[in-house]
C-alpha cells in the first residue's frame, strides 16, 4: 500500500473528531426513541430483542469482510457507504408500521455499523504515524475521537428524547402529523428522519476531508484476493497475540453490558413516568448524563493510565468501575420515586465513566500490536466481539422476567472483562507489557 499522506497530527485529529461528531450523532438520536416506538408500532419486548438481535447477527457478519474491504479499497469510500446506509435505515425505521421494513432497516443499520466501524481510526492512526512516525503519540488523540462519539452521542440522546415531547408541547401536533401521513409519521418518528438529514452531511464529510494515497490496482479481483486474507489474518491474530485476545474479550465484555443497559432502560424510564413521550425525555437524560460521564472518562484517559502506572491497570479500573455501575442499576430496579432515579442516574454515570476511560487504553494496545495494512481489520475484528456479545446479552436478557435479574447479566459481563486485566503469576508485569506493545507489532495483519 502506498504511504498515506504526510498531513499535520493537529489537522488530522481535526478531522477525524468531525467525523466522529457527524457520524454519531445520527445514532444518539434514535437511543432515546427507537425502543419506545417499537413498542408503539405494536411490537412485544421479545420482538424488539429480536430486532435488536438482526441488526447485531448483521454488523458482526459482515465485521470482518468490511474491515478488509476498508484495507483494501480504502477509508474514504467504505465510510461514505456506510453514512448512506445508515441514512436508508433511519428513513425506514422512522416510517415503517409493518415488520419487514423494520427488519431491513436494522439489517442496513447494521452494515453501516460494520463499514464504519474501523475506517476513521484507521486512517488518523496512518496519517498520525506516517507524520510522526511508529513512535507517535496515539492514545491522546484516540482519547479526544472518544470524547467527541460520547460527547455527539450525548447531544444526539438528549435531543432525540426531547423533540418528541416537544412536539406533545404544541395541542394536536402529533394528531396532525399521523393524519397528513396516514399514520407514518408520529412524534417518536421526527428524531430518526432529523438523524437521516445528518447522515447526510456525514457523507459530504466523509468524501471531501479525508485526503488518501491511490490504491492501484484495488480492482474486484484484487477485492477478492486480498480481503478474503486479511480477514483469515484477523482471525489468527487474537489466538496468538495474548494483548490483542484481552482487548477482543474486554471488547465483549462491553458490548454485553452496553446492550443489556439499552435493551432495559426505556422500559424502566418510561414506567416512572407514566407515558412513552415522557420516558423517552428521561431515559434521553440518563442517556445524555452516561455519555457525557464517557466523553469525561476518555479524556482523562492518558492520566489515568499514568496515575495507574500503565494501560493495563487503567483497563482494570475503568471495567470494574463500570461493572459497579451495572450491579448498582440491577439493585435499584425495583424502587420507585428518587431512590430510583438517583440508582439509575448513579449507574449510568459508573458504566460510562468506567467504559470511557478503559477504551483509549485498550485501542492504544491494539494499533501497537497490528500493521498499518490491517490496522481497520484489526478493529473490526473488536467490533465484532462487541456486537456478538451484544447480541447474545440482548436475548438472553429479553426473556428474562423484570427485576434485578437481567441486569445481572450486564453486570457479570463487564466484571468478568475487568478480570482479564488482573496481574497473575506468568503474565507480564504491566510496565513490561506497555513495552511489549509499543514495540514493533508481531501480530502483522499483512496478507502472505
Amino acid at each position: 500500500m502506498t504511504r498515506p499522506p504526510s498531513f499535520p497530527p493537529a489537522a488530522a485529529l481535526r478531522r477525524y473528531v468531525g467525523l466522529c461528531a457527524l457520524f454519531w450523532l445520527p445514532l444518539g438520536l434514535t437511543i432515546a426513541p427507537l425502543i419506545l416506538l417499537f413498542t408503539g408500532r405494536g411490537l412485544s419486548m421479545a420482538a424488539v430483542a429480536g430486532l435488536f438481535a438482526v441488526h447485531s447477527v448483521t454488523a458482526a457478519a459482515l465485521e470482518l469482510p468490511t474491515g478488509g474491504l476498508s484495507d483494501v479499497l480504502g477509508r474514504r469510500a467504505v465510510l461514505a457507504t456506510a453514512g448512506l446506509l445508515n441514512l436508508a435505515a433511519l428513513t425506514l425505521l422512522a416510517l415503517g408500521t409493518a415488520l419487514w421494513p423494520l427488519v431491513l432497516g436494522m439489517v442496513l443499520m447494521g452494515t453501516g455499523r460494520a463499514l464504519s466501524s474501523g475506517p476513521a481510526e484507521a486512517w488518523y492512526v496512518d496519517t498520525v504515524r506516517a507524520h510522526s512516525g511508529p513512535g507517535a503519540d496515539l492514545r491522546t488523540g484516540l482519547a479526544r475521537g472518544s470524547a467527541v462519539t460520547s460527547a455527539a452521542l450525548a447531544a444526539g440522546t438528549l435531543l432525540g428524547g426531547a423533540l418528541p415531547w416537544l412536539t406533545g408541547l404544541v395541542p394536536g401536533l402529533g394528531a396532525r402529523l399521523r393524519e397528513a401521513t396516514a399514520g407514518l409519521v408520529v412524534p417518536l418518528s421526527l428524531p430518526l428522519l432529523l438523524g437521516a438529514a445528518v447522515e447526510a452531511a456525514f457523507v459530504l464529510y466523509a468524501v471531501v476531508s479525508l485526503p488518501e494515497p491511490p490504491r492501484p490496482g484495488a480492482t474486484a479481483r484484487q477485492v477478492l484476493r486480498d480481503v478474503p486474507a486479511t480477514v483469515a489474518a484477523g482471525l489468527r491474530l487474537g489466538g496468538r497475540d495474548a494483548l490483542v485476545r484481552r482487548v477482543l474479550l474486554s471488547a465483549a465484555a462491553a458490548g454485553g453490558a452496553v446492550a443489556t443497559l439499552e435493551l432495559l432502560t426505556p422500559g424502566r424510564a418510561a414506567l416512572l413516568t407514566g407515558t412513552p413521550e415522557s420516558g423517552a425525555v428521561l431515559f434521553a437524560a440518563l442517556a445524555c448524563a452516561g455519555f457525557l460521564c464517557a466523553a469525561l472518562g476518555s479524556h482523562l484517559a492518558p492520566l489515568a493510565a499514568r496515575i495507574a502506572g500503565s494501560g493495563e491497570r487503567a483497563v482494570l479500573l475503568g471495567l470494574g468501575t463500570g461493572a459497579s455501575g451495572v450491579l448498582l442499576l440491577g439493585a435499584t430496579s425495583a424502587a420507585t420515586g428518587a431512590v430510583a432515579t438517583v440508582g439509575a442516574a448513579t449507574g449510568y454515570g459508573l458504566v460510562y465513566l468506567g467504559l470511557g476511560a478503559a477504551g483509549p487504553s485498550e485501542n492504544d494496545v491494539l494499533h501497537r500490536r497490528v500493521s498499518d495494512r490491517g490496522r481497520a481489520t484489526a478493529l473490526s475484528v473488536q467490533s465484532l466481539a462487541a456486537q456478538l456479545a451484544g447480541a447474545l446479552a440482548g436475548l438472553i436478557v429479553g426473556h428474562l422476567p423484570p427485576g434485578p435479574l437481567p441486569w445481572l447479566v450486564g453486570g457479570a459481563a463487564l466484571l468478568t472483562g475487568a478480570l482479564l486485566w488482573t496481574p497473575r503469576p506468568g503474565r507480564p508485569a504491566p510496565a513490561a507489557a506497555k513495552e511489549e506493545a509499543s514495540a514493533e507489532p508481531s501480530g502483522s495483519l499483512t496478507p502472505r
